[in-house]
C-alpha cells in the first residue's frame, strides 16, 4: 500500500465521518479511528466509487513492506556498507532540503562535505532544526524526498567517508 492509497482512505474516512475503518493485507494492517466526538456513519452510506478505492487497496497482489513506527516499535536496522555513513534524523518532523522553497538545496548527490556542513532542515513544532554532518566525505544518497514527513532514526543521507 503506497502513500497515495493511504491518503485516499484517510480522506474517505474523513468525508464519510466514519468512526473507525480497518484494512488488512498480509502483514500490513491499517486502522483509522476518529475521536470520540465524531458521529459514526454506517457503511451503507459509502458510494460505489468509494468502495472501489477500498477494493483496489484490498486486491493488491503483493503488499509493499510497511513499517509503522510507534513508541514501542523500533526503526529497522540500517546496515551501513563499508565506508558509508548513514545520517539519521534525530527528531520527528518534516524534511526540507533547502532553507526556502526558492533556494538551492543545502547538498546534492556528489557534493564533497566537511563535518558541520548543514545537510537539511527538519521542521518540528514550527521550529526549523538544522541537521549537520558529523563526518567528512561525499554525499552518495539522499533517502528522503523534499517536504516529506520523517520519523526518529530514519535514514536521511548516505555519506561515503573520505
Amino acid at each position: 500500500m503506497d502513500f497515495t492509497e493511504i491518503k485516499e482512505l484517510i480522506e474517505l474516512v474523513s468525508e464519510k465521518k466514519l468512526a473507525e475503518f480497518e484494512v488488512e493485507q498480509g502483514d500490513f494492517r491499517l486502522k483509522i479511528k476518529r475521536d470520540a466526538e465524531s458521529s459514526p456513519v454506517t457503511t451503507s452510506s459509502v458510494t460505489a466509487a468509494e468502495k472501489q478505492v477500498v477494493e483496489k487497496v484490498e486486491k493488491r497482489a503483493t503488499p509493499a513492506p510497511v513499517v509503522v513506527a510507534t513508541k514501542e516499535s523500533k526503526q529497522p536496522e540500517t546496515k551501513e556498507p563499508d565506508n558509508l555513513h548513514i545520517v539519521k534524523t534525530p527528531i520527528v518532523g518534516t524534511f526540507y532540503r533547502s532553507p526556502s522553497p526558492t533556494s538551492e538545496p543545502f547538498v546534492k548527490k556528489g557534493d564533497k562535505i566537511q563535518v558541520g556542513k548543514v545537510l537539511c532542515i527538519i521542521e518540528a513544532m514550527k521550529l526549523m532544526n538544522e541537521i549537520e554532518s558529523d563526518v567528512s566525505g561525499e554525499v552518495v544518497d539522499i533517502y528522503v524526498e523534499n517536504a516529506s514527513p520523517v520519523e526518529y532514526g530514519q535514514p536521511l543521507f548516505g555519506i561515503r567517508r573520505g
